[in-house]
């Protein structure tokens, strides 16, 4: 279903959020977009779109501070399988009388983005067919125009009720970075992705094999210090690197004097905005 997300290329699968009340963020991810509660605990919830794969961890702490302009997430994307399905969210959305923030025609996706309410940015989006990617002088680019709405709202299937679609996973990371070169030398050299393409100095995007981009990173929050570990924000995500990269993947942190790191059976490194980036290797 997904060419780009699966056990042959490097993704990330999923994320832990920090945040203020947890009662307020799951009437928002379970009530309004439709994620079920795999397992909860005191301060923490596992939420996920099939039932089984941990999609958003959330972790509760009323003393956490508010979000702020920092480094760190710009937004985390959840990736539909398809127009009909985008279309779904953005009537729930619609219905529920939930505020977006944008929505927008990239070329190789159509995306909707808010905010949850603890100020996290998330992206909803599905591609477009890779056939009609746009190009330029040869290489696959990508542009922002308004999504037209009516003609994705004409995808929209009538159902008796609302769910998300099971097939949602996490499409794509953005992150606000300080250098852009240093964290392209981290991100690429170091980890392992591809630059797929630039824009206006102020933005790459990077990928595994192709993809338009499994993770953005740009410099719009300016010299702006790192997201504080008792901030509201991302904590944590998950790359999925495949058995056949990891020799390579393992080579390329030693040579660049990076320590993947053990928590019990979990293996990680700290990534260049203080980030826990986990490891599955399968």
């Amino acid at each position: 279903m997904y060419k780009y997300h699966t056990e042959l290329q490097m993704h990330f699968k999923s994320i832990t959020l920090l945040i203020q009340d947890m009662r307020r963020s799951l009437a928002f991810y379970v009530d309004i977009l439709g994620l079920r509660i795999k397992s909860q605990e005191a301060r923490k919830s596992v939420l996920t779109a099939n039932g089984e794969d941990p999609l958003i961890t959330l972790i509760e702490d009323r003393n956490a501070l508010p979000i702020e302009i920092t480094q760190g997430l710009y937004h985390f994307a959840l990736l539909l399988p398809s127009r009909s399905a985008l279309a779904l969210v953005l009537k729930e959305l619609m219905d529920k009388r939930y505020p977006i923030s944008g929505a927008s025609d990239h070329g190789v996706s159509e995306a909707i983005y808010l905010d949850d309410p603890d100020g996290n940015g998330i992206e909803i989006y599905r591609d477009i067919d890779e056939a009609l990617w746009p190009m330029e002088n040869g290489k696959m680019t990508m542009y922002t125009k308004a999504l037209n709405i009516p003609e994705v709202m004409k995808e929209l299937l009538l159902v008796d009720s609302y769910e998300v679609d099971p097939n949602m996973i996490l499409g794509h990371l953005h992150f606000h970075v300080g250098n852009l070169k240093d964290a392209e030398n981290f991100f690429c050299k170091a980890v392992g992705f591809q630059l797929m393409f630039s824009y206006m100095k102020s933005a790459v995007f990077v990928s595994d094999q192709g993809y338009h981009h499994h993770l953005g990173l740009n410099t719009w929050n300016g010299d702006a210090p790192l997201n504080k570990e008792k901030q509201v924000g991302l904590k944590s995500y998950v790359l999925f690197v495949p058995k056949s990269l990891y020799p390579a993947f393992s080579r390329r942190l030693t040579e660049n004097r990076i320590s993947l790191l053990t928590d019990g059976n979990q293996k990680y490194l700290v990534d260049i905005l203080n980030q826990r980036m986990i490891i599955e290797v399968q």
